[in-house]
């Protein structure tokens, strides 16, 4: 399949249309389609040649040790039969050892078989994320259930909410003011990226910052857009990533443990191989005689009956110096250690794994969902006090959707001032978002920064004191649950039901803003507005005190409220400010689309003008919040020996403040040539990057793309290190495979991450795989001595036998 040479996104949309020769409200004609098929092929992706099954079994028995044993069952089963005089009374009990042995290798061999085939199933949930069908403009008309396979570069194509997105596209039209697009499963990216039509003038530009394109297995979850076909089947950067999932399977290498045995097995077969040959030679003189005359021999005679018997001693021998119980005692104890760690929440899917994780030295741990709980929460807010110099900060506990996880520190505000109140009133109401319960685990709907404001809500409660009660007292009962599933907000339902939502100013990248207009008890109406602080504070003309009383936003000021924001933005913190208005105009009695006004509400470019001259409120500090046992894990893997770097695709500025938080760096220490993005590091010379790797402490690289971290995870197993990566998204995919052990998240981890992975965390928590670590180290020093043990006693007692012999 030919890729497209095309950097669309560095095009502006009329040089994309021009060089696919296609018209934006025409679409391609279907012999143009028939043309380009034969060029580019099909849009799917390619299913890789697996090995064939009697491969697959040869591989299994291509062992040093395991050559050993069947060599040895092989002389025990002959052996049996030549003396079947001798084991007469016996009977079938002669021939036990060697069916013994025999079968275990077999089992061994079908435990070997199931897990080289999970490449394949990596590779099959890969083509399951793939779209079925989309909207594709056709000779003119729209398809509207177009199979997403006969998609070919130029093709125009339309998205909508929640459409899977069929191929790489660029976006050439928005139908709403705003696009955005869930593509952390590709790029790590904690949240929805808005997307737009502007061209971006990089030539080697990164995944991240490619905001006019949308990829293949993406979701839209807001708004809708035309688009052009870029790139298909193995060409889009989800194929790329099946290549290069298929390109780790081939490059995977032998378990720490395993190469001990192969070294054992060699060592053992040359000693038993020369002591037996020794054996043999010795008794020559049984089966080798001869006549001395005048001091010489002559008249030689050789017994071959006698030679051969002896060389079946020395054969018997070499069967019982062989130790065959050490496949089973080794898949035995693999086992039992699989079922503890699985107790311990980390289930592990291939045995061999539980030997790798106890040889551990590095760790290649995502951020997102493993070092933080990947929900998004308010960690503390700031309202103006009496006076405009005098800011109130609060600081909130709780790190999930969980209305009851945590509270606002020293909260004694329950009737709440005006200010406090407009600020409920914003988050509540100037928002989409809801919050649903899957088993014991809270999740949002809609943005994770909306869902946290409604949780924000919820922990302060409402002025009005029977309300608050009430609520209070339905929340002790534990009625949460509407239809099993969606949480109940008792705030911030009193907040709607007060402040009646009539229409909506949805968020575009001009202004960064979003607002609603909404109905209040005094039958006015007030716009709610949340959005950048900056944007905000360029927009408005006052700030509200905490008595509710109006003073001008000058300039000092202004600056003052942009120093609170710079302090909490250093924190790692994503800010929100808030504000409203109220002398509306000509939309203070609006109330349906019949209204003179509402046309202006259907242009985007009006909303600039209708969120003017607004009140600032205060401003909202949000982040995922690292997970409590990290800082704890982050020490314990210190004290073992085990470095931690962490990979993710998020941006450079988070990534640090969370390693920092979480004693990935010790306090004070300077982060340059221990941060890097992905593109800085591989910009490197390799010896640079050799050097920063080998070099002790913590490192972070952000804005990491899949074939980052598959070369980070290559050249640290290049250096000798073990590594175990970690990951959940199809971009985590390749490197997961790659590495020694690949580790994938339970709850928020794909399927692709799961099946190309050695191990799977039921609780996506970074401090089970330092608890796993330390179970597969006791795992693996107890197979060590077991090992020692066979050789000691081979060492001392094969000299016994062979005297006796």
């Amino acid at each position: 399949m030919e890729e497209n040479p095309f950097p669309a996104w560095s095009w502006s949309v009329e040089q994309c249309l021009k060089e696919y020769n296609v018209k934006i409200d025409k679409g391609l004609s279907s012999y143009e389609v028939e043309k380009r098929r034969e060029r580019y092929g099909w849009n799917e992706l390619t299913k890789e040649k697996g090995k064939p099954l009697w491969r697959l079994v040869l591989e299994q028995f291509d062992d040093m040790l395991v050559k050993i044993l069947l060599v040895a069952a092989f002389i025990s089963f002959i052996l049996a039969y030549l003396h079947g005089d001798e084991y007469e009374e016996l009977g079938f009990e002669a021939y036990v050892e060697p069916f013994v042995i025999v079968l275990i290798l077999v089992l061994n061999a079908i435990v070997g078989v199931i897990q080289e085939t999970n490449a394949e199933k990596a590779l099959e949930a890969l083509k399951e994320m793939q779209c079925e069908s989309g909207k594709v403009l056709r000779d003119g008309y729209f398809v509207p259930d177009l199979p997403a396979r006969e998609l070919v570069p130029g093709d125009i194509v339309e998205l909508r909410v929640g459409d899977k997105v069929p191929a790489d596209m660029r976006v050439a039209a928005l139908k709403t003011s705003t696009l955005r697009v869930e593509q952390s499963s590709l790029t790590g990216e904690a949240m929805p990226v808005l997307k737009g039509t502007s061209p971006i003038f990089m030539d080697d530009c990164e995944l991240q910052a490619k905001e006019n394109m949308v990829f293949a297995g993406t979701t839209v979850v807001n708004g809708s857009c035309i688009c052009i076909v870029v790139n298909t089947g193995m060409n889009t950067e989800i194929g790329k990533i099946q290549t290069q999932i298929h390109e780790a399977s081939l490059e995977e290498s032998s378990t720490p443990l395993k190469k001990k045995l192969d070294e054992f097995g060699n060592r053992l077969t040359t000693v038993i191989g020369l002591v037996c040959l020794i054996v043999w030679v010795i008794n020559y003189k049984y089966f080798l005689t001869w006549d001395l005359v005048n001091g010489w021999p002559t008249n030689f005679r050789f017994s071959f009956e006698k030679c051969t018997y002896y060389f079946k001693i020395a054969v018997a021998l070499a069967v019982a110096a062989i130790p065959e119980g050490l496949p089973a005692v080794i898949t035995t104890c693999l086992a039992l250690g699989t079922r503890k760690m699985a107790q311990k929440n980390a289930i592990v899917r291939k045995l061999p794994s539980v030997e790798t994780l106890g040889c551990t030295t590095v760790i290649c741990s995502d951020k997102t969902g493993t070092l933080t709980t990947n929900q998004m929460s308010v960690t503390e807010f700031f309202t103006l006090g009496g006076k405009i110099t005098s800011s109130r900060i609060f600081h909130v506990e709780g790190s999930t959707y969980d209305p009851k996880d945590g509270g606002i520190v020293d909260w004694n505000c329950y009737n709440m001032d005006a200010n406090l109140q407009a600020m409920a009133e914003i988050c509540a109401v100037c928002n989409d978002a809801g919050i649903f319960c899957n088993g014991r685990l809270f999740r949002a709907t809609g943005l994770p920064t909306e869902a946290a404001l409604k949780v924000l809500v919820e922990k302060m409660g409402v002025p009005d004191v029977k309300a608050r009660n009430k609520i209070r007292d339905t929340q002790l009962a534990g009625s949460y649950l509407i239809d099993r599933s969606t949480v109940k907000l008792g705030c911030c339902e009193w907040w709607t039901k007060r402040s009646k939502r009539v229409a909506t100013l949805e968020f575009d990248r001009i202004r960064k803003s979003m607002s609603v207009l909404v109905r209040e008890p005094t039958g006015r109406n007030r716009l709610l507005v949340k959005g950048a602080v900056e944007s905000l504070l360029e927009r408005s003309s006052h700030v509200q005190l905490a008595d509710g009383s109006l003073v001008p936003l000058d300039e000092p000021y202004r600056q003052l409220l942009l120093l609170r924001h710079l302090e909490m933005s250093s924190k790692g913190l994503r800010c929100l400010g808030l504000a409203y208005k109220d002398d509306l105009g000509e939309f203070s009695d609006y109330y349906t689309e019949t209204h003179p006004a509402h046309k202006k509400l259907l242009d985007p470019a009006c909303y600039s003008s209708i969120e003017s001259e607004l009140v600032f409120v205060g401003v909202v500090g949000l982040r995922d919040p690292p997970r409590d046992e990290v800082d704890k894990a982050i020490d314990d893997c210190r004290e073992a020996g085990i470095k931690v770097m962490v990979i993710t695709g998020d941006n450079k500025s988070t990534a640090e403040a969370i390693c920092q938080e979480i004693r990935l760096f010790s306090e004070g220490e300077q982060l340059k040539g221990a941060s890097f993005t992905g593109k800085e590091f591989m910009a490197l010379s390799p010896s640079e990057q050799i050097e920063i790797l080998s070099k002790p402490g913590g490192k972070v690289f952000s804005r990491a793309e899949p074939r980052h971290k598959q070369e980070i995870v290559r050249m640290l197993k290049e250096m000798g290190e073990i590594v175990a990566m970690t990951g959940d998204g199809v971009n985590d995919a390749p490197a997961l495979k790659l590495a020694d052990i690949g580790i994938a998240m339970g709850i928020t981890g794909t399927e692709v991450a799961k099946e190309a992975s050695d191990m799977v965390l039921a609780d996506d928590n970074f401090s089970t795989i330092v608890s796993a670590v330390a179970e597969g180290r006791s795992i693996y020093n107890n197979m060590k001595a077991f090992i020692r043990y066979i050789y000691l006693k081979f060492v001392f007692f094969f000299p016994f036998r062979v005297v006796n012999i």
